[in-house]
């Protein structure tokens, strides 16, 4: 029996990003150990016997037991209010995983045409051949989504907020068409992590996160994750994962572990700097919109506040003026920041800038990026913790060269 950790009734979520996983091994480490190896030894055939047969809970195998995934599993599964959790290699292993296990030839997805590019090239390519259909909506028009529903519909799954267009959609809104088509909700909760929102306390079913972002929170490995009840796991997602194998390393687990340890001061902190910097840009004169649920001008600022504890995270995206040439003038602020990262990540403790038509979304048509809002002059800023005024001065060495 793989032990548990005992807390006392009404432990906050600030303790168990510290302190949940699994108990001390039998050398009293108060750090956790890093557990580098790819199998384990049993102490006879019996037992091995019945532990690769799901008859006596044991770690078995890395590839699908190991125990700093199981550690970082139920750290994430506390934050996010959920039973059980399953480690991925990746945040699009998570998706791919999710996928695999709930459908097949037949079956009927409706998705946000406003999450991240690889998803839409998932659903749309790889699984569109295997016979998984796929129809993408508005992320915010609560009709459409309800429209699309069809007898055969078996899963929903929306972003939010949106990456790189900060939309947000009505969580509860989408629980209860799902519910009501018999189908499951997916949330993926990269750009607010649990730290800012948790979807299962507004009716998703599955949260899915790409570890490689804020959980992690220092750029340093790839990981992705599901949350979901405990049985939802062990019924659909496992069996895949001992068959497939989109396995998160142990060292890479044990990273985000301790990245969950800090989690809550640093995206707290990093949103701070995020909605300053927002507001800034929101009155540059080179600046034509900017996209942050924390700005009152956002389409969805109250409803993002409800689902975000009041608060509008650390990635923002902004569109700069630059007439027919767009590109060219994202590009001119981009080349002109000498602090922030030139990257197509975000969630780290270092601000990344990126131009999403070409990078993150560069594999989607040019009509699909517009339907999701995505255009030449748009740039996406990951915040990170540098001093706000240092990020203010690096973003405007190429803005005011704009608005001149």
């Amino acid at each position: 029996m793989i032990p548990k950790k005992s807390f006392p009734p009404g432990t906050h979520l600030d303790t168990l990003a510290v302190r949940e996983g699994l108990p001390p091994s039998p050398w009293g480490e108060n750090s956790e150990a890093i557990f580098l190896t790819s199998c384990f030894v049993h102490p006879d055939a019996a037992t091995a016997a019945r532990r690769f047969a799901n008859e006596e809970d044991a770690f078995v195998y890395s590839r699908f037991s190991n125990p700093n995934v199981t550690i970082m599993e139920r750290r994430l599964a506390a934050l996010e209010g959920t039973s059980g959790c399953i480690g991925t290699s990746s945040g699009m292993g998570a998706i791919l995983l999710m996928f695999m296990g709930l459908l097949k030839a037949g079956d009927h997805v409706i998705c946000s045409r406003s999450v991240f590019g690889a998803t839409i090239k998932l659903l749309q390519g790889e699984f569109g051949k295997f016979g998984v259909e796929s129809t993408f909506v508005s992320q915010t028009d609560v009709a459409e989504w309800k429209d699309a529903v069809r007898p055969n519909t078996k899963l929903l799954f929306a972003e939010t907020p949106t990456n790189p267009t900060c939309e947000v959609c009505d969580i509860q809104a989408l629980a209860d068409i799902a519910h009501e088509a018999g189908a499951l909700l997916a949330v993926d909760n990269c750009l607010c992590s649990p730290a800012l929102q948790q979807p299962v306390k507004f009716g998703a079913d599955i949260v899915m996160h790409s570890g490689t972002k804020f959980l992690d929170g220092q750029g340093r490995v790839n990981a992705g994750a599901l949350c979901a009840d405990e049985a939802l796991i062990n019924e659909k997602f496992v069996p895949v994962m001992r068959s497939a194998g989109m396995s998160l390393s142990p060292f890479n687990a044990w990273v985000v572990a301790k990245g969950l340890e800090t989690l809550g001061v640093r995206v707290m902190a990093q949103s701070v700097n995020a909605l300053a910097l927002a507001q800034w840009l929101e009155a540059h004169p080179a600046v034509e919109r900017v996209y942050h649920p924390g700005l009152a001008s956002h389409p969805q600022h109250e409803l993002a506040m409800r689902q975000q504890n009041g608060v509008g995270g650390a990635v923002l995206s902004f569109d700069v003026k630059g007439g027919l040439d767009a590109r060219k003038a994202a590009f001119a602020v981009i080349d002109a920041t000498r602090l922030c990262s030139i990257a197509a990540n975000f969630g780290d403790v270092r601000s990344i800038i990126t131009h999403p038509a070409s990078t993150t979304h560069g594999r989607l048509t040019e009509a699909q990026r517009q339907a999701a809002g995505i255009g030449q002059g748009m740039i996406r800023l990951g915040v990170g913790l540098e001093h706000v005024d240092d990020i203010r001065a690096d973003l405007d060495r190429g803005l005011s060269g704009l608005s001149r």
